[in-house]
């Protein structure tokens, strides 16, 4: 779709030196039918910035076609078979969202056709990283917006909500809040893409994970608690030692805290 934009910002390393090709593919661990062409992060950034302001020529399934912003690149991007786009493509799209000038109401709207394509933590974690603009908006309505992605039974339509809250929830009157409802998840309702291996994947992007489904919820969750931690120890311990979550999200978060530089020397239980 928009490919011949991201061609000449392909990692040189990416395309020539297998090793490094391998290890990029491992760290996004995207799902087998995502293709991925090798841009860094800042690049990908970069060019959402550039067809934010300029718009571009996207190249269509019935031909190319001349968008004068980055509403109009948008439009496209929600009209094209998701599994058609590439890994970098869907990281652009949701940059697309956060810049621009739009009202709240907008990029919500924007969000709810954007958030069923994720598949990827990567995507996912950039995402909700790059959303300044919700550090603006008014916390009860995003709260409510995240609602029905908490409900869901889709793997990283969870962890969107799980790090949206992390990065702009947690704080005085709302961490309590996000922790009864990370209490209330059910994890065995909620289907993952993601199969379960016990050693090391053979090959890249084979769709693997080491560790109980739906791992990047697990994970997600893990990361909350682990942020919550270094700045509400206190209630972190007391939620985490009166909780239901299961063993295994546990044992992740104190695998995280001890990690962090900031709660290494914390205690977690």
């Amino acid at each position: 779709m928009i490919e011949c934009y991201l061609d000449s910002f392909v990692c040189e390393r990416f395309k020539n030196d297998v090793r490094y090709r391998e290890g990029h593919l491992r760290v996004i661990n995207a799902l087998p039918t995502r293709r991925v062409l090798g841009l860094h992060t800042p690049d990908m950034k970069r060019i959402a910035k550039e067809l934010s302001i300029r718009g571009a020529v996207v190249s269509m399934p019935w031909g190319d076609v001349l968008c004068s912003c980055g509403a109009e690149v948008l439009r496209c991007f929600e009209q094209v078979a998701p599994h058609s786009l590439s890994y970098e493509e869907t990281m652009v799209w949701g940059f697309l969202i956060n810049n621009g000038r739009y009202s709240d109401e907008e990029r919500f709207a924007m969000l709810s056709r954007f958030v069923p394509v994720m598949d990827n933590w990567a995507v996912c974690d950039a995402y909700c990283a790059d959303a300044k603009w919700m550090a603006r908006t008014d916390k009860e309505r995003l709260w409510s917006y995240l609602q029905p992605w908490f409900n869901s039974g889709r793997e990283f339509e969870v962890r969107f909500a799980l790090v949206v809250s992390m990065c702009r929830l947690l704080c005085d009157g709302w961490v309590d809040r996000v922790f009864a409802r990370i209490d209330r998840l059910d994890f065995g309702a909620i289907e993952s893409a993601y199969r379960t291996i016990q050693s090391r994947a053979k090959n890249v992007q084979d769709g693997c994970v080491q560790g109980a489904a739906p791992y990047y919820v697990r994970m997600g969750c893990a990361w909350l608690l682990a942020t919550a931690l270094a700045k509400y120890p206190e209630r972190t311990r007391a939620f985490v030692n009166s909780s239901s979550l299961p063993a295994d999200v546990v044992k992740l978060y104190v695998r995280k805290a001890r990690e962090s530089f900031r709660t290494r020397m914390v205690e977690a239980i």
